[in-house]
């Protein structure tokens, strides 16, 4: 009998319901859509950031000491350390290995001479886009063309040699916008190295860069190259590494500051979460002699960023909702004054409170149920077209938002309703059926 009176008060007020169903299916779409996004926007917003650089540093033990305690970055105790080529794949085993997006190492080469008079420009030896084979058996394309991918580059990107001995000449090098107008060279031009040896390398210009930095003031050169030239087999200064991370809280600063200091299920947590300190620490691990560091700069804008996209999503997640549960007050306490004779009728022949807003509240729980599904769906779809347009890849789907979605639509259901069932217990039989 229940069923059949809620059955029937929905049909006979079915406009009604079905703009409380089209209230509650504009909000719970919303909500869904900020939630879907907000769920997926940490990885979006990390992998819109590593298009602007490295996040992490590998440099030499005594190196990093010099740097990090007396601000030296140049000469003696810094640029004679170095890193084994042969060791970098193998921060592609550790724990977060696909977090690990590129990767690029650096010999400067300070005894090259590149120009004439006053001692011509700075030469870096890099990875343009090598091809690296993992100990794993897989191998990766990595170095500076996917690391520094804001450069404009006149020409073309340089190419590296095959790994081992080459007899590929002349290498192809690049050269900052700055480095080439010193240099007096154009895209094609032909110019030569002196190294340590004294013995001349040959290198043609494949393109000229502009970065905005310190960058376009140097010449690259193929890695082994500037390890022919430097006499440093197989070595190198410096890495690059820019790897999707989790924004730092408390367990992460603690962590940064001294590993050792966590208790075991802390540290197990903190080693098991992609946090930028977790994954140099790992890096550590696995290469001999290195000291990994964040870019302070990008980790700390990485998780401002996404603080901020998430709590402007809660609010308007929040916004939402409230203007649902206002037009669901209105609607419900509209059909309540409009009922009043057949309510006031159902009290005066027996019906209790509760057994009067149980029936009104099923009414109302039944549109919500059709609304709150359809609003769920829709919001996918919205979800789909922010992911598009903003990220420009699609929104996976989030388990867990499905019953988030269902007990907001719940909370703002029964809010909404709390005007008309306040109209609906102070509503007195007689004064009602008789018109007062």
């Amino acid at each position: 009998m229940f069923l059949r009176m809620i059955r029937r008060g929905v049909f006979r007020q079915r406009g009604r319901m079905f703009m409380v169903a089209f209230t509650i299916a504009l909000g719970a779409s919303l909500a869904s859509a900020m939630l879907t996004v907000m769920f997926d926007v940490g990885d979006k917003v990390n992998q819109e950031l590593k298009t602007y650089g490295a996040n992490i540093t590998v440099m030499p033990q005594g190196a990093f000491l010099l740097s990090g305690l007396y601000g030296v970055n140049e000469g003696a105790g810094v640029s004679d350390k170095f890193l084994r080529e042969d060791e970098i794949g193998r921060i592609k085993t550790i724990f977060w290995a696909f977090n690990i997006l590129d990767f690029a190492p650096y010999l400067n080469a300070r005894h090259v001479r590149a120009g004439s008079g006053d001692g011509g420009v700075p030469v870096t030896g890099t990875w343009f886009a090598r091809e690296l084979d993992l100990p794993t058996g897989e191998a990766v394309t990595t170095g500076i063309r996917s690391l520094k991918t804001w450069w404009t580059v006149e020409g073309a990107w340089a190419k590296d040699p095959p790994p081992g001995p080459s007899t590929v000449t002349p290498y192809e090098a690049m050269a900052g916008r700055e480095a080439a107008r010193r240099l007096g060279l154009g895209v094609g031009d032909s110019f030569t190295l002196t190294g340590a040896d004294g013995q001349l390398r040959h290198f043609a210009l494949a393109g000229i860069f502009h970065s905005g930095g310190d960058e376009d003031r140097t010449v690259y050169i193929p890695l082994g190259a500037a390890q022919e030239l430097e006499a440093r087999e197989g070595l190198f200064h410096r890495l690059e590494v820019s790897a999707l991370t989790t924004p730092d809280n408390d367990l992460a600063r603690r962590a940064a500051v001294d590993p050792n200091s966590l208790s075991i299920k802390d540290w197990e947590t903190w080693y098991c979460t992609a946090y930028v300190s977790a994954i140099c620490y790992q890096i550590d691990e696995v290469i001999s002699g290195a000291v990994s560091k964040p870019v302070r700069q990008v980790s700390q804008s990485e998780g401002a960023i996404l603080e901020k996209t998430e709590l402007l999503m809660l609010l308007i997640t929040a916004l939402s909702l409230a203007g649902s549960a206002l037009g669901i007050s209105n609607l419900v306490t509209a059909s309540v004054m409009e009922r009043s004779a057949e309510i006031a009728l159902l009290k005066a022949v027996g019906a209790t409170d509760s057994a009067v807003t149980s029936l009104v509240l099923g009414e109302i729980l039944l549109a919500a149920l059709s609304g709150g599904a359809a609003g769920y769906f829709l919001g996918l779809g919205f979800a789909r077209v922010i992911g598009m347009t903003v990220f420009s890849s699609a929104v996976s789907i989030k388990p867990q938002v499905i019953p988030l979605t269902a007990a907001l639509v719940l909370l703002v259901t029964l809010a909404g309703s709390v005007p008309a069932i306040r109209l609906l217990l102070r509503l007195r039989p007689a004064e009602v059926l008789h018109g007062r």
